[in-house]
């Protein structure tokens, strides 16, 4: 993972770092993905989902990016700073060490909150080494020019809706719409670069050293005191809490939301067209997240999802998709619009680059399964639900009752059309069975002798049409053979027994047709056609839950070692994309909350088991 900053854009250099050479730095409302080489090549400002300022891994010459590395050749080493989310990168040259310190303080109040900051800290801890900055922004997705005002050692890029203003420790420059800066640094020597978002009470603010120090203090203290909170004592600790700290850095503060992955338009598949915007809220995902969470002993974060649940996904919003939309903007907002901004070429020029989803209308089933699975989860293990909550989850659970058996989208959300898929229907089954036990533990008003009849018919329904006689397996979805890693859910959610017969042989068929050196595809889009071109990578979600299925069903030795082979694919910082190709590649948005959360519950499964 070496490199240096001069390499981009030169002939030979490297255009590109690939999408697993980065860390995640960020203040619970945005993050930013630093490369291996220092550069900042992503970065949105000041939420998740707004239009970037930084984003050259989308576009190496459109995108914009902050450069910061040295300037004579270097290897280079990124590391976590322990139990934090403050990333450290090291350039080793043949005069000194030197390192980067990025964070973004997190619990600095509100005023401080609205300053959005982000610190790149420098410092020289052997010898000397000569670096260099370029600071390029280029703002709403490299599309709306900015003025620059260097006054000192502040420089502000300023635009219509947006203004950031940089203070440096070393002397700046103007070079066009950009900045730079020279400097050397000695041993026991620093410098401090500081981005801010100003505008109205907040103004321009010199990041002096002791203030970088005092902030680093802070941050690190803000996040051990965080992951302090886990009850994961078991193996596998030092992956299970990056997990933990991942999935924390996806949440926005202000409302609980989770988003599925800080990126968009990461390819699946380098030159393909599966690029997708991820920066919202799916149901699905971040119910998931919250059983991950809770499962660790985090019930603050639960406690926040819930609130957003309560505010802003009401059940009576009369859509024709159904009273849920699957994905919700990290306010809440149901418009999710998706175009395509033709000027960036994608990463690695794979086109197109996409905003917005519009997955969102899609009809999805299963999302009623997970998120009253979360609510059951969280009623149980942090506290008691409202009888306003209640009231809502009875609407949700009589809708499903009425409409169970329709075609839908499924959960890979293909574009190839609505089929009565399996897991749709499974997780309409979680949905009546954890209200019905949620009532009956509770005591709590409900239509139970309707609820028990649908659950069963449900059941019914998938064990006659959603087992291929041929195959000897579950499948996709219902008069079929295609085989679907969704299954994978079915012991998971105590739907099925893990060592029913059926569901043994199931788990050899996925073993023979879909696993390949423990990973998983989740479906051979040529047998089940997607409405999409080209292939993806496994799924690295299904990799986990296919450690977790053979954990229940007793194959612990292959269970184990799949776990571990899944280890070896994260990349340097523990991190995961949503897939893996097949030369061990990280492939789409990243870092993906599917992965992480999924890796907590195999680990948090696979140590109980071993005892």
């Amino acid at each position: 993972m070496g490199g240096t900053a001069q390499d981009r854009g030169v002939p030979g250099g490297r255009r590109y770092v690939p999408i697993a050479e980065h860390g995640l730095i960020g203040d619970l409302r945005s993050v930013a993905l630093v490369g291996t080489d220092g550069t900042i090549d992503w970065y949105c400002c000041p939420a998740f989902d707004a239009p970037s300022v930084f984003a050259s891994i989308l576009d190496a010459e459109r995108g914009g990016c902050f450069e910061l590395a040295a300037t004579v050749p270097a290897r280079t080493k990124q590391f976590y700073f322990p139990d934090t989310n403050v990333l450290i990168t090291r350039f080793f040259t043949e005069d000194g060490v030197g390192e980067v310190q990025d964070f973004m303080p997190v619990d600095g109040g509100p005023a401080e909150a609205e300053r959005h900051r982000l610190i790149r800290r420098v410092v020289c801890v052997r010898g000397s080494i000569p670096f260099r900055t370029r600071v390029a922004p280029r703002f709403d997705y490299g599309s709306l020019p900015h003025t620059v005002r260097l006054t000192g050692d502040t420089a502000e890029f300023k635009t219509a809706g947006l203004t950031l203003a940089l203070t440096a420790t070393v002397p700046l420059e103007a070079d066009g719409p950009d900045v730079c800066g020279d400097f050397k640094l000695s041993e026991g020597d620093s410098a401090v670069f500081a981005l801010d978002k100003v505008g109205g009470e907040v103004t321009p603010r010199r990041c002096a050293r002791t203030e970088a120090e005092e902030q680093f203090a802070a941050t690190v203290a803000y996040w051990r005191r965080w992951l302090s909170a886990s009850r994961y004592k078991g193996r596998w600790r030092e992956m299970v809490h990056r997990s933990a700290l991942t999935l924390k850095l996806l949440t926005y503060a202000p409302t609980g939301a989770i988003v599925a992955a800080p990126t968009t338009s990461l390819p699946e598949e380098l030159g393909g067209e599966r690029n997708w915007d991820y920066r919202y809220v799916w149901v699905r995902d971040a119910a998931f997240c919250v059983y991950a969470l809770l499962r660790l002993g985090f019930t603050g974060e639960a406690e926040a999802f819930m609130d957003f649940v309560t505010r802003h996904i009401s059940p009576g919003d009369g859509k024709t998709s159904g009273p849920l939309q699957i994905m919700y903007g990290i306010d809440g907002r149901t418009e999710l619009p998706e175009r395509t901004l033709g000027h960036l070429e994608g990463h690695h020029g794979s086109a197109p680059v996409r905003v917005g989803n519009a997955a969102a209308d899609q009809l999805q089933l299963d999302i009623y399964g997970a998120l009253i699975d979360s609510i059951y989860l969280y009623d149980k293990w942090a506290k008691p639900i409202s009888s306003g909550h209640w009231d809502d989850v009875c609407a949700l659970v009589d809708w499903v009752c009425a409409h169970w058996d329709q075609p839908d989208e499924g959960i890979w959300e293909t574009r190839g059309g609505r089929r009565n898929f399996l897991y749709s229907r499974l997780m309409c089954w979680v949905a009546i069975e954890r209200a019905i036990r949620m009532a009956n533990r509770r005591g709590l008003p409900a239509d139970l002798p309707r609820w028990r009849e649908c659950r069963d018919t449900i059941y019914r329904r998938i064990m006659s049409r959603g087992w291929c006689e041929e195959r000897g397996a579950f499948v996709q979805h219902e008069d079929g053979d295609v085989l679907d890693a969704a299954v994978l859910m079915m012991p998971l959610t105590k739907f099925i027994a893990p060592t029913d017969p059926k569901w043994l042989s199931t788990l050899d068929v996925l073993t023979e047709e879909l696993v390949s050196d423990s990973l998983v595809y989740r479906y051979d889009p040529r047998s089940s056609p997607d409405g999409l071109r080209g292939d993806e990578g496994t799924f690295s979600i299904c990799s986990f839950w296919y450690v977790e299925a053979m954990v229940h069903a007793g194959r612990i030795d292959e269970a184990r070692l799949a776990f571990e082979k899944m280890l070896t694919y994260a990349n340097h910082l523990g991190l995961y994309a949503e897939e893996i190709s097949h030369t061990g590649e990280q492939q789409g948005n990243f870092p993906q909350a599917f992965t992480h959360l999924a890796l907590i519950s195999a680990a948090f499964n696979l140590d109980r088991a071993l005892g």
